[in-house]
């Protein structure tokens, strides 16, 4: 069975600033499809239309999106970098609205403008800026806005179901820059993933998920932390929303996150016997996820590098570091 499958037997068919979802400014993107200049230009083009000031904007994350806060608005503009990925916006909106709908403490749209905003070919939606301050946050948090979120009633609109490898082919077919043997190894692994996903009975209920839980997608406020990225949410295992902390503190730096988390929510997703497997999808999607960009920002192509080497070594006691 494919992921299709797995659907169809299951469901019944790296840091923020306190300003938004984003990380450190990006200081030197390189020459590919989204060079500095480029983003900048579409960035312009995309402010022109909503009547906003795009002048001293800071690039924040080119990754699959790039993130810009504003100098002179409240304001984070997402431009969805990879191409790949530009018909999910219309969704983002959507669980956007629901979880405002349901005062789930989240980033909010920019209100009063039809969203997503399309310039040309590039597809972009604007937030409302989080407040500065705050502690940062927690694996209780986190574990907090999951129990929320998952408590909700089905939206109003479908989700889409849960397929996680379908965005991980689509960025290998995208990348800028990847040698025909590492297309391969990344195409038969994620048949072979493929294969064992379809064959794992989940401990916990499906339903809607986040897609893409961890401390990096909460911002930080003044009245605690906000969910944001809804990029992969979607209807699936809710074991999947408690994965990606775990596979952090095995690839990343250890922190007591994973222990909160498991804690708060009230369950160990490294206990359950098909960890291994949602841990295989999770580094998949760890390893491919900056391949649409690795040349327009080079800055992340030698940790790109090292998780490539360590992922099809099978080495998974090497360390990776979060993309700058």
């Amino acid at each position: 069975m494919n992921e299709g499958a797995w659907a169809r037997r299951h469901l019944g068919s790296e840091r923020r600033t306190g300003r938004g979802c984003g990380g450190p400014p990006v200081r030197h993107p390189g020459s590919g499809r989204f060079s500095r200049a480029e983003l900048t230009a579409v960035l312009a083009e995309i402010c022109s239309v909503v009547g906003l000031d795009p002048a001293g904007a800071n690039l924040l994350q080119v990754t699959n999106n790039a993130v810009f806060t504003l100098r002179r608005d409240p304001v984070v503009v997402r431009i969805v970098a990879s191409r790949s990925m530009r018909f999910r916006a219309v969704k983002v909106v959507r669980v956007a609205e629901w979880l405002a709908e349901h005062d789930v403490p989240a980033v909010r749209l920019l209100p009063g403008l039809p969203q997503p905003v399309r310039v040309g070919p590039h597809v972009a939606t604007l937030w409302q800026a989080a407040p500065p301050g705050g502690r940062p946050p927690t694996g209780a948090d986190l574990a907090a806005l999951l129990k929320r979120l998952h408590a909700l009633p089905p939206p109003s609109f479908p989700l889409p179901a849960w397929t996680p490898l379908d965005d991980v082919r689509r960025r290998v077919a995208d990348a800028e820059e990847l040698s025909r043997d590492d297309r391969a190894f990344l195409e038969r692994r994620c048949a072979e993933v493929e294969e064992e996903l379809a064959e794992l009975e989940c401990a916990l209920p499906p339903g809607a998920v986040h897609g893409d839980a961890h401390l990096g997608n909460l911002v930080p406020t003044p009245d605690g932390p906000l969910l944001c990225d809804f990029d992969s949410t979607c209807v699936g295992p809710r074991e999947w929303d408690l994965t990606p902390v775990a596979v952090g503190q095995l690839r990343f730096r250890r922190t007591p996150a994973h222990r909160e988390l498991a804690t708060g929510y009230g369950f160990d997703i490294t206990r359950w016997s098909g960890f291994s497997v949602f841990r295989a999808v999770r580094e998949l999607k760890l390893v491919t996820s900056v391949l649409p960009v690795s040349r327009s920002n080079p800055e992340v192509r030698a940790e790109l590098q090292l998780r490539l080497r360590s992922f099809r070594s099978g080495d998974t006691s090497v360390r990776w570091t979060p993309y700058r």
